[in-house]
Order: structure tokens, then C-alpha cells, then sequence
């Protein structure tokens, strides 16, 4: 035979266990917690991703982008916009003279990091962004957009220092597939000069 509410009953028992048992229990075993925001904070884990950001190497002038469009084609909201730099000639200079992210319509997916081939576009930790007009206050141009590869390395160290090594390791076979190369592998001298 079974008791009408019986069920119920022994959902709230289970309730009020774990509402009593999170008093005793550190934060990190289910306790409760409180965080008094803003003068403490919660740490962010490494992979946390908020609104995008782009890298530069230096100075901002050597930014990473290439404004190749990848990342405005792939983004989902379509809130990338990016018009290629032209030069005196008329030709294309593969660097962006804009690049605009309206955090507004930002869903915060990383598919931009995800598809940038260049290692320029990455998710940031901030994520108090705020603005007086939401239709114009939001929209990050390049310059406000671009951060240093130092707050990269800050922000998300492991992945940085990988993608560190691997634009090393690219550059210094760029520069040995550059170097002339001679007989049995060795290096031809400049015309004019004979070998030691």
C-alpha cells in the first residue's frame, strides 16, 4: 500500500539534506559560497571565453590579422566587419583598415578563434563591457580591439606559449628555407667569394 505524497516527501527530505549538509561543506564540495562582487572576484579558468580580441606582436601597428574574411564569414550573428588596407597603388596590403566586433550582437561563441588560420583572434576574460547607446557604444573598432601578445600570455597562458612555439618553429623554417643552400647541404658563399 502506498502513501499518497510519499513521493513528494521524499523529495523534500532530499532537499533539505543538501540544503543543511551545504552549510558544512567547503565551497569546492558543493557548499555554499558567496562571492562579494566586485572587490572579490572568482578566477576564471583558462578557457574561460567572453567577447573577442586581436593580437599584435610589439606595437600595435604589427597586429596578426591579415583580413583574409574568415572569421566575418564563419561568425554566426554576423557581427565582425572587416575592409581590407589599400595602398597608394591600389592594391591590397594584408592588414585591415577596419575591423569591427559589435559586442551587442556577440554571442560569444569562439567560433572566430576557432577558424582564424593567423592565430590573431582570440576570446577574452573581461567581461564587464558596458556602453551609454547599445547601437553605437558596442562596436569595438581595431584599435580598441587589439591587445598584446603579453595579456595573450596573461589571459590564457597555455594555449599563448603553444601557439608561440609554433609561429617560432614556422619562422625558423621559413628563414632555413630561405638560407641558399649548396652542395651536400652547406651554404653556397656570395658570387665572387671561394669557399673555406
Amino acid at each position: 500500500m502506498t502513501i499518497f505524497g510519499w513521493g513528494v516527501f521524499k523529495g523534500m527530505m532530499v532537499t533539505l539534506k543538501n540544503f543543511l549538509t551545504s552549510y558544512f561543506r567547503k565551497p569546492d564540495e558543493g557548499g555554499i559560497f558567496t562571492v562579494q562582487y566586485p572587490e572579490e572576484r572568482e578566477k576564471a579558468i583558462e578557457n574561460f571565453r567572453n567577447f573577442p580580441f586581436l593580437v599584435y606582436d610589439g606595437s600595435p601597428e604589427k597586429i596578426r590579422c591579415v583580413a583574409c574574411g574568415i572569421c566575418e564569414r564563419e561568425c554566426p550573428p554576423k557581427c565582425i566587419h572587416i575592409e581590407m588596407e589599400i595602398d597608394v597603388a591600389g592594391k591590397p596590403t594584408r592588414k585591415p583598415a577596419v575591423f569591427d566586433i559589435d559586442y551587442g550582437l556577440c554571442m560569444n561563441c569562439g567560433m572566430c578563434e576557432e577558424v582564424c588560420p593567423f592565430d590573431s583572434i582570440f576570446m577574452d576574460h573581461a567581461f564587464e563591457v558596458t556602453a551609454p547607446e547599445r547601437n553605437e557604444g558596442l562596436v569595438r573598432n581595431k584599435k580598441e580591439l587589439s591587445k598584446s601578445n603579453e595579456y595573450f600570455q596573461k589571459v590564457r597562458p597555455t594555449l599563448a606559449s603553444s601557439i608561440d612555439q609554433k609561429r617560432k618553429a614556422a619562422e625558423e623554417k621559413k628563414k632555413a628555407a630561405a638560407a641558399p643552400q649548396g652542395v651536400g647541404g652547406q651554404a653556397q658563399p656570395p658570387q665572387g667569394q671561394e669557399p673555406k
